[in-house]
């Protein structure tokens, strides 16, 4: 889009959209603010570089705000774009100088223009691992010398403990920082993101990071077969229907125990309950739908528009079953969200107390919220859906996400050709009929 002059009024009225788009200054051509979907705005300046044949260049002046006002932002853009009429690369120049700059500098300036699609906790987390793994150990070396055995040296350091600390933070606060093979190998992945960052904008060529095998970061993938789900659904309906019976080992101070003498079953809240069956039917991240409201929910269509999730604003469709559920849901007045807890205007904060309930009394002791996620894709992939469908499903923002489920599609192969095989065998006459085994839709 274009407006006749970008200012501060209209940057503020710009709105985040499914996709990003730029809104383009007129008065001064080249120069925009880029929207992500999940409503970060940044400056840029664009240009053509080399004639007819050449490039288009787009270079990143800052994300809005403090200190990039629209003002600022112009008086950054305009020597970029005069001197690209006069044959200078502001781009090409300011990689090779790029190239010379530390992993810390690289670091900074990548928390400050690389993190446009993820969310405040997450860049937090990842300020933590880069001030506390990442300086101090890569800190002052230059991008440019950086080569793979620093990255797996790196990676050996903080699983030993090099990086280990107890640091204040606030007046009363601490970091106790331990290290190990699970902190060594998500460091590793954020570096390779912030080099993969520096790659894109070509201050160096190859992202180090390629090739370094990681450890294994210990949060394995659990699904459910039939025979769990099946157990699941059922003290699911026992849950909001008769009640859950009160187990001893909850301790004599757990809140809500009933009196001695007085029902024995406790009904879990109705609003937790439809959490959980919108968990396992829809493949949604607990938070996307603890935070879900209901002007995002689309019945008619069977769309959940979700305004922002780990990989920014999506919309997710959903089923017959999941639309029951939301259909059959009540409303709380006054309160936007559909999964409602005690607080008013609020979402419900957690499953943790509904979950655990529910998960012990169907003998799922070590089954996790996040393996409902899980779950939803493996059946999806052992149904023959494709990885692609599958991730699209699921928000996936990259296919190397949805690639981990590769092994379910392979064994799900294995299966219908053992099937076929067996079936056109038997009709032949190479193996006697009874030895023909019917097709089990397991789901691993």
């Amino acid at each position: 889009m274009k407006v006749a002059k970008l200012t501060k009024g209209i940057v503020d009225g710009l709105e985040a959209g499914a996709k990003p788009y730029v809104a383009w200054c007129g008065s001064l051509p080249g120069f925009g603010v880029s929207v992500r979907p999940s409503g970060a705005k940044s400056f840029i300046a664009q240009y053509d570089f080399g004639g007819r044949r050449g490039v288009t260049r787009r270079v990143t002046i800052g994300v809005y705000g403090k200190p990039w006002t629209v003002e600022l932002a112009r008086k950054e853009a305009e020597p970029i774009l005069r001197n690209a009429k006069s044959g200078i690369d502001y781009a090409e120049a300011k990689a090779k100088r790029r190239a010379e700059m530390t992993v810390a500098e690289l670091c900074d300036e990548y928390l400050a223009e690389g993190c446009e699609h993820k969310k405040v906790s997450t860049i937090s987390t990842d300020k933590g691992r880069i001030e506390r793994h990442i300086k101090p150990l890569l800190g002052s070396m230059k991008i440019s010398d950086v080569k793979r055995g620093d990255i797996e040296k790196f990676m050996r350091a903080v699983a030993n403990g090099k990086t280990a600390a107890d640091v204040k933070t606030k007046a009363h606060g601490r970091a106790i920082v331990t290290g190990g093979k699970g902190a060594a190998t998500r460091t590793v992945r954020l570096l390779g993101g912030i080099f993969s960052y520096a790659v894109k904008h070509e201050y160096i060529k190859a992202n180090p990071r390629a090739g370094v095998k990681v450890y294994a970061d210990g949060k394995g993938e659990r699904f459910l077969s039939p025979d769990e789900i099946m157990r699941l659904g059922d003290a699911l309906r026992e849950a909001e229907t008769i009640g859950l019976p009160w187990q001893l080992k909850e301790g004599p101070n757990a809140k809500h125990r009933p009196k001695k003498g007085g029902d024995q079953r406790e009904v879990i809240a109705p609003h937790a309950v439809a959490a959980i069956r919108l968990l396992m039917l829809t493949g949604c991240r607990a938070g996307e739908i603890l935070r879900l409201q209901w002007q995002h929910v689309d019945l008619e269509r069977g769309i959940l528009n979700l305004p922002t999730s780990k990989t920014g604003a999506k919309k997710v469709l959903i089923g017959a079953a999941a639309m029951k559920v939301l259909a059959e849901l009540p409303r709380v007045k006054g309160n936007p969200y559909v999964i409602v807890g005690e607080s008013k205007e609020k979402p419900r904060s957690d499953l943790k107390r509904p979950w655990k309930r529910i998960t012990n009394y169907a003998a799922l002791t070590d089954l996790r919220l996040h393996d409902l996620r899980h779950s939803f894709a493996s059946v999806g992939v052992a149904s023959n859906l494709g990885l692609s469908v599958v991730g699209k499903l699921l928000g996936h923002a990259s296919p190397a996400t949805t690639a981990r489920y590769a092994h379910i599609a392979d064994s799900a192969e294995r299966r219908a050709l053992n099937d076929i095989e067996s079936t056109i065998a038997a009709a032949a006459g190479m193996i006697p009929t009874a030895d023909v085994l019917p097709f089990k839709k397991d789901i691993v």
